[in-house]
């Protein structure tokens, strides 16, 4: 029992490291980060910190394989589930998912800009790992899409893919700017709702035969 709650209250411990460390860094990037900050972020030692990772190397990647296990996790569970009647319904839910996935984790959003344009070994392995998989894992359904005319055919799938990264994460990356342009908090819940709808629109049109749903302009959220 006593070895049980110890490694309960070590997964807790390192949980809360890691999220300390990917708040540092996508605040102030890798190299503006220090393990003596995160670890005072965290409420932890130095000397633990560098018990569970060793190096601020180290540290990152284990910070990035959480945000994206999550990611991943969501968009598995999504693909392999037999619920959705057809594939404009699955592109609505995987919409509807990553944009309440960013609007929860928009720290992940900062640091993967803040990488995506470094031409280096973080930015490789973050793409080898993660980011190449995970488009993999998507390019067929786009494909399916197409077919089925939910999308245009005759487009890369890449250009879907970044151009709807682009749509969802833009209004959380620039939240500040975001509230005093509008008058809005991106983190509200209301307003991370009427995004999904907005940018589900922007794709997919209005949800067909579901007058429930109403305009986006309609939801409060929306309004400044």
């Amino acid at each position: 029992m006593v070895r049980a709650v110890k490694a309960e209250v070590g997964g807790d411990t390192r949980r809360r490291i890691l999220g300390a460390a990917l708040e540092a860094f996508a605040e102030k990037g890798f190299d503006g980060s220090t393990t003596r900050e995160i670890a005072a972020r965290a409420d932890v030692t130095l000397g633990l910190l560098q018990y569970y990772f060793g190096s601020k190397l180290k540290l990152w990647k284990a910070s990035v394989d959480l945000a994206f296990a999550e990611l991943a996790g969501g968009l598995e569970g999504l693909l392999a589930d037999p619920g959705p009647s057809d594939e404009r319904e699955r592109l609505r839910l995987l919409i509807r998912s990553h944009v309440r996935f960013v609007a929860r984790n928009p720290e992940f959003v900062r640091l993967m800009r803040d990488e995506g344009k470094r031409r280096g070994p973080r930015m490789r392995w973050l793409v080898d790992r993660h980011v190449k998989p995970l488009y993999e894992r998507l390019t067929p359904m786009i494909r399916g899409c197409q077919q089925h005319g939910v999308l245009p055919a005759g487009v890369a799938p890449v250009h879907f893919v970044y151009i709807l990264v682009g749509a969802i994460d833009a209004i959380f990356h620039q939240a500040e700017e975001c509230k005093r342009v509008a008058g809005i908090d991106p983190a509200d819940q209301e307003v991370v709702e009427a995004h999904a709808i907005a940018v589900e629109h922007l794709f997919l049109g209005p949800p067909l035969g579901n007058a429930a749903e109403g305009d986006a302009s309609e939801e409060p959220g929306m309004q400044p």
